[in-house]
């Protein structure tokens, strides 16, 4: 794990983060509508799994930007951005109605994204523990399924003023619309560190990635 100090002097957003971080302590989040036509198209040609198609397109955009890998150290007051940063995806065991957290490494190369996620989510299938462990992993997001329904708004909500910066994303089941498949895609960022045009430049980014996977 390895990151940078952000010198907030000379920070590009230096002035919304102080009125975020300060003033008017919140967060911001967006649900839209992705058309993921294309990729469940190429997940049924190549016969690999949508939700690892899509995890590895969502992680791959989140480490785009510095702005989406940033973290605030509430021991030193430091703002600092992490040259990589995961997922934490869940695996919902319905005999028992819990899920069991899972840290996948994120890897810039497809093939080895796919098959290490794989392999965690087969190990994480037969577990019963929930076993969260934020201490060691500073640097992974959540990223979660709503599997059971195409839901059209979804808010998380955070204590008022903790700055916490990782992103929080949550999808739901795709659905038919007009003859293309569309899906819910829920963003929650901190307004510190990010604002409106961070927050739809992840589903624009989105977009492109999936254009870049699908033409494979």
């Amino acid at each position: 794990m390895n990151y940078k100090k952000v010198d907030l002097k000379t920070y590009y957003r230096r002035g919304v983060y102080r009125h975020f971080s300060k003033d008017c302590k919140c967060s911001i989040s967006m649900t839209h509508t992705i058309d993921v036509t294309a990729l469940d198209a190429f997940s049924r040609r190549t016969e690999t799994k949508f939700y690892i198609n899509f995890l590895y397109i969502l992680t791959k955009v989140l480490n785009a930007r510095e702005d989406y890998r940033m973290a605030y150290l509430w021991e030193s007051d430091e703002v600092i951005v992490y040259d990589r940063i995961h997922p934490t995806q869940y695996i919902f065991h319905e005999d028992t109605e819990t899920c069991t957290p899972v840290y996948t490494t994120y890897h810039p190369a497809y093939n080895i994204f796919y098959e290490g996620c794989a392999a965690d989510i087969e190990k994480a299938k037969q577990s019963r523990q929930y076993g969260l462990d934020m201490e060691h992993h500073p640097n992974w997001f959540d990223a979660s399924y709503v599997s059971w329904l195409s839901y059209d708004a979804l808010h998380v909500e955070l204590p008022d003023g903790y700055l916490y910066f990782m992103p929080i994303v949550n999808w739901g089941r795709y659905r038919k619309e007009n003859g293309r498949l569309v899906m819910p895609v829920s963003v929650r960022l901190n307004h510190a560190a990010a604002d409106g045009y961070l927050l739809a430049k992840v589903y624009l980014l989105l977009a492109q990635e999936i254009a870049v996977l699908t033409s494979l």
